[in-house]
C-alpha cells in the first residue's frame, strides 16, 4: 500500500513535490472505516500543469526499479528527465522516495540518480515502528543495519554504478528487500498512449486467468449491448497469412494465437463482433476494466493517466467505487488517475465520487514549475459543490484563459501574423 510519494527534479517538478495518500479525515461519506492510506487519489488541474508528471514520476521509479538490471549497461548512465527549464537542474540528481505499508510494516524507499549513476539509494523499515536500516548507499559507500546479512554486503560488490542495488539484492534472494521489490513489480500503469499490442495478450490473460465472465459482467453492466464473449484461436487460414508475412525470421515458428469475440444482438439474431469492432469508449473499458480485475485481485495499485480518456464521466466514477467499496476491494488496492473531467469532484446521480482527502491539484508556478497540493489545504466542508467551487476557480489549478485572445487566434487566418502563412 502506497502511503505516500515524493519527486524531485523530474520533468516539470523541479522542487520537491509530495503527494500524501494518508486519510485526512477518520471517515467520509458512506465510509465508515479507518484505513492507512486512501483507496483512490485523482490527480487534477488545466493542461500542461504536471498531472501527467507526477504519474510519470512514479512509473518512471517503478521501471527504474524493474528495469535497472536489464537496460542499464555499465557505464551507459542512466535515461532521466530533469527540469528543463533551469539549466542547473541537469547538474542536479532527480530524487524519487516511496513511502509503502506491507504486511503492516512500514518502508521508506529512496533513490537519486544523475545522468551517470546512482548517486544515492536507502531503505529503511519501521517494524514496531521503530527505524531500522536496511541499507544505505552513497554513491559506491555502503552502510548496513544490524540485521542485514553478510551476504547483502557482497550484492555491492557486483552492483554497477548505473544499477539499483534493490534490483540486484532481489535478484540475489536477499529476503529483507523482497516485499518492496515485490510491490514495484505490482504496479500496474496506463495511459492513451499505451501500447495497443497488448491488447491480445489481454485476451489470452482472459481465458488463463478465468476473469473472461468478470470483464464480461462488466461490459454488459456498462450498456456497450454486449450480451456475451468469448475466446477464440486464430483459424489454420489466419494462421498461415500470419506464418507467410514472418517467414524470414530465422528460427521463429508462431504459436497459434487466441483473441477475445463479442456477441451483440440484432434484429436478425445475435452476431460475434471483434475488439476492432467495438466503439473507442468500449475497447477502453475492456482494456482499463482488465487491470483494475488484476489489481483488485492482488491488492496492488493502478496508475491512470487522463482516465477520463473515451469514458462517459459516469463509467469513471463506478470504476473509482470500486476502490471505495471495501466489500469489492478487500485486499487494499488502490488507484492513482489524472483527469480534466470536473464531474468527478462533485456528486454523480447523487452520489459523491471521491472523498475530500482524495483529490489533489497542480499548477505552474511563474518559472514553469509544477506545484502539487491536495483539496484539504482549503479546508473544504463535506457539503460544499466542489465540482462548481474548482470550477469557478476557487481552488485554483485551472487554466486562465483570455477569451478576446483566443478568439483572435482562431480568427486571423490570412491576416498578418498568421503564422499558417510562413513557411
Amino acid at each position: 500500500m502506497l502511503l505516500s510519494f515524493r519527486v524531485t527534479n523530474h520533468r516539470s517538478l523541479r522542487g520537491e513535490q509530495q503527494l500524501l495518500l494518508t486519510p485526512g479525515y477518520g471517515t467520509d461519506s458512506s465510509q465508515n472505516r479507518v484505513s492507512e492510506a486512501v483507496p483512490v487519489i485523482g490527480l487534477f488541474g488545466p493542461n500542461a500543469s504536471g498531472k501527467s508528471n507526477v504519474i510519470d514520476g512514479l512509473v518512471y521509479m517503478r521501471d527504474l526499479v524493474r528495469g535497472s538490471l536489464r537496460e542499464n549497461e555499465p557505464g551507459a548512465g542512466i535515461e532521466r528527465q530533469p527540469f528543463a527549464l533551469d539549466p542547473v537542474a541537469r547538474e542536479e540528481p532527480s530524487t524519487y522516495v516511496v513511502d509503502l505499508l506491507i504486511n503492516d510494516v512500514r518502508y521508506t524507499y529512496g533513490v537519486a540518480v544523475d545522468d551517470a549513476r546512482v548517486v544515492e539509494e536507502w531503505m529503511f523499515s519501521y517494524p514496531l515502528k521503530k527505524k531500522r536500516t536496511i541499507f544505505h548507499r552513497r554513491f559506491d559507500d555502503y552502510s548496513y543495519g544490524e540485521r542485514s546479512p553478510d551476504s547483502m554486503r557482497q550484492v555491492a560488490d557486483i552492483t554497477d554504478s548505473n544499477v539499483l542495488f534493490l534490483s540486484i539484492a532481489a535478484r540475489s534472494k536477499q529476503e529483507l528487500v523482497r516485499p518492496v521489490y515485490d510491490w514495484f513489480t505490482g504496479v500496474l500503469a496506463r495511459s492513451p498512449w499505451s501500447p495497443r499490442f497488448a491488447r491480445r495478450s489481454i485476451a489470452e490473460s482472459l481465458d488463463r486467468l478465468g476473469l473472461l465472465g468478470r470483464i464480461t459482467d462488466l461490459l454488459r453492466a456498462a450498456d456497450t449491448g454486449i450480451e456475451s464473449a468469448e475466446i477464440v484461436e486464430e483459424t489454420d487460414a489466419e494462421l498461415a497469412e500470419r506464418s507467410m508475412r514472418i517467414k524470414g525470421i530465422e528460427g521463429y515458428s508462431p504459436e497459434r494465437r487466441k483473441d477475445i469475440r463479442f456477441r451483440h444482438r440484432g434484429e436478425d439474431g445475435t452476431f460475434l463482433l471483434s475488439l476492432h469492432d467495438q466503439s473507442l469508449g468500449t475497447r477502453t473499458l475492456y482494456e482499463l476494466g482488465f487491470d483494475v480485475l488484476r489489481v483488485l485481485d492482488r491488492g496492488a495499485i493502478l496508475i491512470v493517466d487522463e482516465i477520463d480518456s473515451s469514458l462517459h464521466p459516469y463509467l469513471t466514477a463506478q470504476l473509482v467505487k470500486l476502490f471505495n467499496d471495501p466489500e469489492v476491494n478487500r485486499h487494499g488496492a488502490q488507484l492513482v488517475f489524472s483527469s480534466h473531467d470536473a464531474t468527478l469532484l462533485g456528486r454523480i446521480q447523487g452520489e459523491e465520487v471521491l472523498r475530500r482527502d482524495s483529490i489533489w491539484f497542480t499548477e505552474k508556478d511563474e518559472h514553469g514549475a509544477t506545484e502539487l497540493f491536495p483539496l484539504t489545504d482549503f479546508k473544504p466542508r463535506r457539503d460544499e459543490n466542489r465540482e462548481r467551487r474548482y470550477l469557478a476557480g476557487r481552488y485554483g489549478a485551472v487554466p486562465i484563459v483570455s477569451d478576446n485572445l483566443f478568439a483572435a487566434a482562431l480568427a486571423t487566418r490570412g491576416e498578418a501574423g498568421d503564422v499558417s502563412s510562413n513557411p
